[in-house]
């Protein structure tokens, strides 16, 4: 860290915290110039889009930024940040860094982005965060020479690139899987030739537009002639508490919990077709007997209830042990009349589904999902040997995405490690 120097903010460039044009001054808006705010940061290290823009008399009442300054959220979200991609004005709550010559920008964007948490620490805890200029401009951070800052940047940036790539192709399998399902559960896989059952069906069927016959009128529209409709309660496995939601908060106190045992499910848990095993809270072995019928089993269905309402996803077979809490509603299904993933697609993405808790949440946003709003939704349920065809293909179309995503993983650790190691001059660069 020998050639490494130690200098504020405000000693690498101007320092500039920016201001909105008046919105009532039309005059000011809709020109060609980037007017940035936090709501354009989305990840990336560059800001490419804005979602406004003014004009060159709205440029001039603000405060400019030239291309590759950097910019920092420091009202309300503190830490966000992006690179002007283009020269423009921003709103109030970011603070600008305009480097001079002898700095990279790339570099000073990775080298703040290292060091966020320090911004985020600093600002007070009250109801709105806040960072202002000055103190902004008086944050410390070590400095590379400008060859060496090059070649950090380099570095980083090739990560970031495989990064964004790999980002891309996660929101194309994404999509693909959600237009093929979209179709295999409004026109379902042809499993005939004729009259007869055919093995190697597999291709969709001809749409309702191209062939009426094969269709009927059901509660939730035009659905192929061999699908039954059926709500939600009747396809629950006949067991005992097959849809359950925990008792907990008065049942199981505070004190109840340990800090090793059996996990307790929360909707920190529960995500859109994922299920998280970081678990933060335990309960004893005796406590899960007590409360066994609130178990969770593998291949259930869970849903979150209360909070962030509407998440779904599966338990996975791995999981040995868990109680569900009062967030969610867990739900064990019959497998020989509905196979889970797919019922937890529905509930995730589909239009019926969507259309259902909207109509019961009386046109507002849900709350909490009622035992009744679940068992009374209907869904469309092929006969099991369509269901296995269009099982397959969803899995294996999430494997597509899963993978892309594992990959992701690894790169954002590889970046973390990266910066750590290269920024501080842990590492140091090669020639």
């Amino acid at each position: 860290m020998s050639d490494m120097t130690e200098l504020m903010l405000c000693d690498v460039g101007d320092i500039v915290t920016g201001s909105t044009p008046s919105t009532s001054v039309k005059e000011f808006w809709g020109g060609d110039i980037p007017f940035y705010s936090p709501a354009d940061f989305n990840g990336g290290v560059f800001s490419n889009d804005t979602e406004k823009t003014v004009t060159n008399l709205g440029a001039n009442i603000g405060r400019k930024l030239i291309a590759g300054s950097i910019m920092v959220t420091c009202i309300g979200s503190i830490g966000k940040m992006a690179i002007c991609n283009t020269d423009g004005i921003s709103n109030q709550q970011i603070n600008t860094i305009i480097p001079r010559s002898n700095f990279d920008s790339v570099y000073l964007y990775y080298l703040v982005l290292n060091g966020i948490n320090r911004f985020v620490n600093f600002a007070p805890q009250t109801t709105i965060q806040i960072i202002n200029k000055t103190e902004f401009g008086k944050f410390k951070f070590r400095f590379h020479n400008y060859e060496t800052q090059q070649k950090i940047a380099k570095i980083l940036s090739t990560v970031d690139n495989l990064i964004e790539k790999t980002q891309t192709l996660i929101e194309k399998y994404t999509a693909i899987k959600q237009g093929m399902m979209a179709d295999l559960f409004t026109r379902g896989i042809d499993m005939t030739t004729g009259d007869t059952p055919n093995p190697k069906g597999g291709k969709l069927r001809p749409s309702l537009e191209d062939a009426p016959e094969l269709y009927k009128q059901a509660e939730l529209g035009w659905v192929p002639k061999e699908w039954e409709v059926k709500r939600l309660e009747d396809l629950l496995a006949e067991t005992p508490s097959a849809m359950r939601s925990g008792p907990f908060g008065s049942s199981l106190l505070k004190h109840e919990l340990v800090e090793k045992g059996i996990p307790l499910l929360g909707i920190d848990n529960i995500f859109v077709e994922r299920f998280s095993g970081t678990y933060r809270r335990f309960v004893t072995q005796e406590k899960f007997n007590e409360l066994s019928k609130y178990a969770v089993r593998s291949n259930d269905v869970v849903i979150t209830i209360m909070g962030t309402v509407g998440r779904c996803c599966v338990i996975p077979d791995d999981i040995e042990k868990a109680l569900s809490s009062k967030h969610l509603w867990t739900m064990t299904f019959d497998k020989q009349k509905v196979i889970s993933d797919l019922v937890c697609w529905q509930l995730n993405y589909a239009d019926w589904a969507k259309s259902w808790f909207h109509q019961k949440s009386q046109g507002g946003i849900m709350e909490a999902i009622q035992s009744s709003t679940l068992k009374n939704l209907f869904l469309p349920v092929p006969k099991l040997d369509e269901q296995l065809k269009i099982a397959a293909i969803y899995r294996s179309l999430c494997a597509k995405v899963e993978k892309e995503q594992a990959y992701l993983d690894k790169l954002s650790l590889k970046k973390k490690g990266l910066m750590q190691d290269l920024l501080t001059g842990k590492v140091t660069v090669g020639k």
